[in-house]
């Protein structure tokens, strides 16, 4: 009997609800269908052919449409660019419509990441959509202001305008969105203050204007934002101080204020328990100054911080050893003075520690010889005079990164950088004393990525083994005292990697003087940028020059290269930059210069060159400077050829 009853009951509950679990059929709306065709119309392109299957009048049927199963009034429209389960990125170009807001239903409106949609918001779109929840149109070419009117969607809930090409301010009129949670409008032009009304978007969890041209105060009012977890005002040109009234915000997590004109102390924390869920702050490229406050280790929850690039100076306070979870800490580009304290040494998570560019000093705490998880670590530039490396610097276990340029450091390049736990990927030891060769052992670093000895007073041969290092991407050997040949830098042993690894080679300013028949004649041919300039370098350019088909600037500028001018620099068409001055070339410029269009600076002046210079773009465009001191040179845009 109980069975009986139930299958009773549920037969009953079908027929009464039977329309919840059935698909909408009929016709829809006839505003919502006008609606629709009206943005179906304005589409020229549509590479996802959603909406070539919008026929007939039942709307509800349609792909992309969602309709009230009582009301037959479509409710959705579910249209964005990457479709999820195909994991398909679409695009649809085209206008879009001011008669979407026919559909005075709707609830969740998605155009976002279409790409080419273009046009402008409908001024009234939040007088006739009162239903609206969710508004993405994110990712497109939209032009114009953000209407007024979006001020009164009673039901918003979130809001992405991001990453087009929208103008104007911030209208106030958005504070009065009180259901409202996220808020994105980066990616924009959009221009004047940030309105103190949004102080009133109690409930809102995100609000992201990132890169559009915002000025003006931050408005005290956000600290009344009680909900806020990400609060991104970076890359605008906001002024003042940053507000104190940030302390309310408990729930933040990620505070971003960077690259604006911010100005005067770092006001938080001013208590244990503020913000204390604050784990990611950005307060680099602004004009702050004062020191960073000892209240600062109060922010136990911090996980990456960036003051860089800012006015703050004093000591580095000891605090920062309670910032246990910290990962990442930049410091650069201030005016910090002391030592660093010994407290760092607690930090046992962090990874990367940037310091370069302060005015820190001599000694470094022995207790960062605990910091084993740390992979970077830039010291370049302070007044440390160190005069050896420390010999603790090679017992840290992640260790791949070490920049300690501008440093001090005399003599030799030490041996213990041969012994450390971790193979070195890149290594800066730029702007030192350092003097005597460079060590053979550096070929047995099989991870170097990155080597940087420039502005040293190294001297002697190139190590063959540098040969050996299939991995070396940048090498920066400039303003040394460095001799003879360059051609086994061009031969290293790539172990199967298909043109070479190297892509930036800086030899300028030594007392090489042989080799340049060398360049494209082995495996490094993705070259993109070669500086041999202020050598002694003689000999002729080989056609194996034309092989660099990825370089953009190429200088070999004061030297005593004599030769015509290579035919096959012609084939070098990503070239931007070509400096031949100061050399011994003759000969005619070739015809096929011309080919060179992207390049932006030529310098061939002070050689023995003749003939006219070819007609035509870029050539043309240079200045007579380009073309000076060759006494056979003639034609625009020198003086004219003599018949």
């Amino acid at each position: 009997m109980g069975y009986q009853l139930l299958q009773i009951v549920t037969l009953l509950t079908v027929i009464a609800f039977g329309g919840a679990f059935r698909k909408v059929t009929g016709e829809c709306s006839s505003d919502d269908l006008e609606g629709l065709m009206a943005f179906k119309n304005g589409i020229q392109m549509d590479t996802s052919g959603r909406l070539a299957k919008w026929v007939g009048r039942n709307c509800c049927e349609w792909e992309g449409v969602v309709c009230d199963n009582a009301t037959t009034r479509v409710t959705q429209i579910l249209l964005p660019g990457l479709i999820e389960k195909d994991l398909v990125q679409t695009q649809m170009v085209g206008q879009l419509s001011p008669s979407i807001t026919l559909l005075t239903s709707l609830e969740i409106l998605d155009l976002g990441g279409l790409v080419g949609l273009s046009g402008t918001i409908p001024r009234t779109i939040g007088l006739q959509m009162p239903k609206l929840q969710k508004l993405y149109l994110y990712g497109n070419n939209l032009t114009g202001p953000v209407p007024e009117s979006i001020g009164n969607f009673p039901n918003l809930q979130e809001l992405a305008l991001h990453e087009n090409r929208i103008s104007g301010s911030i209208p106030s009129s958005l504070g009065s969105l009180r259901n409202l949670k996220r808020l994105l409008l980066y990616s924009n032009q959009i221009s004047g203050t940030i309105p103190f009304s949004l102080g009133t978007l109690t409930n809102l969890v995100e609000l992201d204007v990132h890169d559009n041209a915002l000025i003006g105060h931050i408005p005290n009012s956000i600290g009344q934002m009680l909900a806020l977890e990400k609060l991104d005002l970076s890359s605008n040109m906001l002024s003042g101080g940053i507000p104190s009234s940030l302390t309310n915000l408990t729930a933040i997590s990620v505070l971003y204020f960077d690259t604006n004109y911010l100005e005067g102390t770092i006001p938080f924390p001013s208590r244990p328990g503020e913000m204390p869920s604050l784990g990611f702050l950005r307060l680099h490229n602004n004009h702050l100054s004062g020191n960073i406050p000892p209240s600062f280790g109060y922010l136990v929850s911090l996980q990456r911080v960036s003051v860089s690039n800012n006015k703050l100076e004093g000591a580095l306070p000891s605090s920062l050893g309670n910032l246990h979870s910290l990962t990442e800490l930049y410091l650069s580009d201030n005016s910090f003075s002391g030592q660093i304290p010994k407290s760092v040494g607690q930090l046992s998570q962090l990874i990367m520690l940037n310091i370069s560019n302060n005015l820190i000093e001599w000694p470094l705490p022995q207790e960062m010889s605990s910091l084993q998880n740390l992979q970077t670590l830039d010291l370049s530039f302070n007044p440390l005079n160190l005069s050896s490396i420390p010999s603790w610097l090679t017992s840290l276990s992640s260790l791949s990164r070490i920049y300690l340029a501008g440093c001090g450091i005399k003599g030799q390049i030490p041996d213990l950088l041969q012994t450390t736990q971790s193979p070195i990927q890149e290594l800066d030891l730029s702007g030192n004393l350092l003097s005597g060769p460079i060590p053979s052992w550096f070929g047995s670093l099989s991870q170097l990525y990155l080597l940087n000895l420039s502005s040293n007073s190294l001297d002697l041969h190139l190590p063959d083994s540098l040969t050996n290092l299939p991995d070396l991407g940048v090498l920066d050997l400039h303003s040394n005292k460095l001799t003879g040949s360059i051609t086994g830098l061009f031969n290293t042993d790539q172990r199967g990697t298909t043109g070479g690894s190297l892509t930036y080679i800086d030899l300028s300013d030594n007392n090489f003087s042989s080799g340049v028949e060398a360049i494209g004649v082995g495996e490094q041919l993705n070259i993109r940028y070669l500086n041999l300039s202020h050598n002694l370098l003689k000999g002729t350019l080989s056609g194996s020059l034309g092989r660099l088909n990825s370089i953009h600037s190429l200088d070999l500028s004061f030297n005593e290269l004599a030769s015509n001018l290579p035919e096959v620099l012609a084939k070098l068409t990503l070239l931007e930059s070509l400096k031949l001055q100061s050399n011994h070339f003759s000969g005619n410029i070739p015809n096929g210069f011309l080919k060179l269009r992207k390049l932006k600076e030529l310098d061939l002046s002070d050689n023995v060159l003749e003939g006219e210079i070819p007609e035509g773009k870029p050539l043309i465009d240079f200045p007579g400077s380009t073309y000076s001191g060759n006494k056979g040179l003639c034609g625009k845009p020198l003086s004219p050829c003599k018949l």
